[in-house]
């Protein structure tokens, strides 16, 4: 290689070497300045922060205490309020139910049994105050439950609705049965509509293969009673089609033959 062509290679290899170093130096300065901003940002909020904190520090203190304060009150209130108040109305609820268990078997003297139990006696609580003292336990809701179906069996029947419909329950045969019972009450007083729609609300509480057809039929034959035909088909239907081996299932093909006949 002649010592000209060295020469003109070494100065285009400086030149270059000298622009790739200030554009790696450029852009080095670039990368710490915009780091230095990032820096600064980051300062500016934490001190932001500080100083919020700092001023609101007596605030966010007292409201810490307050949640302390009003979890260790619920957790007394329970305690020493609701745990013990709802001990004593189970308690209190043994009186009567013994009573409204013998009105079940009994062959007669059944009035005099439930108003026992409704009224309590010798100083126990019956259904109606426990109902009234205990408002807010699971037993005193339970009361109202006895209440309702002592009332319903007395065919005092305002009174049974008055009861079952201050009851509430998930529970997979009260719910569903509590409801029917409501449903009864009306179709004793001759209000048909009012059956129905208790009917319905029962069979829909829960899915089982006691409660559900049961008052799916009591439906159906409300609604052939109030002419609403195509409604009893349906609930006679779905009770061939989900329920054949209930009670109401074995000659339900009768039942739907009725309602489209009747149409």
């Amino acid at each position: 290689m002649s010592p000209l062509i060295f020469k003109e290679i070494m100065a285009t290899y400086k030149k270059k070497y000298k622009a790739e170093g200030k554009k790696a130096e450029t852009q080095l300065d670039e990368s710490e300045f915009e780091t230095a901003g990032v820096l600064n940002t980051l300062d500016e909020t934490v001190s932001r922060s500080e100083q919020w904190i700092e001023k609101n520090s007596k605030p966010l203190f007292y409201s810490l205490v307050g949640i302390v304060v009003i979890f260790l009150a619920y957790m007394a209130y329970t305690k020493y309020i609701v745990e013990p108040k709802e001990t004593n109305a189970s308690n209190e609820l043994a009186f009567p139910r013994k009573y409204f268990d013998e009105a079940a078997t009994a062959g007669s003297g059944i009035d005099s049994l439930l108003t026992l139990g409704l009224e309590g006696a010798d100083g126990n609580y019956g259904f109606l105050d426990i109902a009234k003292s205990y408002s807010g336990t699971d037993a005193g809701n339970l009361a109202n439950y006895y209440a309702g179906i002592s009332y319903l069996q007395m065919k005092d029947y305002k009174k049974a609705i008055e009861y079952l419909e201050k009851f509430n329950s998930d529970d997979e045969m009260l719910g569903p049965v509590s409801l029917g019972a409501i449903g009864d009450a009306f179709a004793d007083i001759n209000q048909a509509e009012d059956a129905l729609d208790y009917y319905t609300k029962a069979a829909n509480k829960k899915d089982n293969e006691f409660t559900t057809p049961l008052f799916l039929y009591k439906a159906g034959q409300t609604a052939m009673e109030l002419k609403k035909y195509d409604k009893a088909e349906t609930f006679f239907s779905k009770i061939k089609s989900k329920y054949p081996t209930s009670d109401q299932g074995r000659d339900i093909e009768k039942f739907i033959g009725a309602a489209k006949y009747a149409k």
